[in-house]
């Protein structure tokens, strides 16, 4: 008698243990069921994360904003403008070729003596980003940069203006030249602010938020 009455014991701590291990069992897949809904995460185009706005952007990983295409000259004055925002290891550059529409020039002198004074005057006068060429048609050419757009170049003589280069023209000129993107990773939203409105300071330059390019 004794003997029936502890397997009988044995029994029922052993279907005790048995309902409660599946119950917990049951509620561990529920839970996990509830948080994991891979039919609820979507990924972002880049597009779709540039049109976030700067405020959302700076929560997401693997963002990047792109400042560009700007000149050599543009470059070093970009790079001074970014100083203050400390933006160190997150800023990086890109070499990209950028083809070109419109130029800003001088009609050329009819020698080369004459082209380096012109040259040593507009630097006197503070003028920037600016070359001699010297070959072909163009011999002798004072060149004040190429422009991806007709406002730009606009933009550039009207500035030419100002410092009293008043013969300055712009034409068609169709060629490709290499360019500098500045990247900053992660950018946050007063960085984004910042750089979108340094933009107006560099004619023919955009600022673009999306995914990193992968190297």
């Amino acid at each position: 008698m004794r003997t029936v009455v502890i397997l009988l014991l044995l029994a029922n701590l052993t279907f005790f243990a048995y309902t409660r291990l599946d119950r917990t069992s049951d509620g561990e897949a529920n839970r996990l069921l509830e948080q994991v809904q891979p039919e609820k995460i979507k990924l972002l185009t880049p597009q779709q994360v540039a049109a976030l706005g700067p405020a959302k952007v700076a929560a997401l990983a693997d963002v990047c904003l792109e400042w560009g295409p700007l000149s050599d000259t543009e470059r070093a004055r970009a790079l001074a403008d970014l100083e203050p925002l400390a933006l160190g290891k997150l800023l990086s550059q890109r070499r990209v070729e950028t083809a070109m529409a419109f130029w800003v020039f001088l009609a050329p002198p009819s020698n080369r003596p004459d082209a380096e004074r012109r040259m040593a005057e507009l630097k006197a006068r503070g003028v920037g980003d600016v070359a001699l060429a010297d070959n072909g048609a163009q011999r002798y050419v004072v060149s004040f940069g190429a422009f991806r757009t007709e406002d730009a170049a606009r933009t550039r003589v009207e500035e030419l203006a100002k410092k009293g280069v008043a013969n300055a023209r712009l034409a068609p000129r169709q060629q490709t030249v290499m360019q500098t993107l500045l990247v900053v990773r992660d950018p946050q939203a007063p960085v984004v602010a910042r750089i979108r409105d340094l933009v107006a300071a560099y004619p023919g330059s955009e600022a673009k938020v999306g995914s990193c390019e992968k190297l």
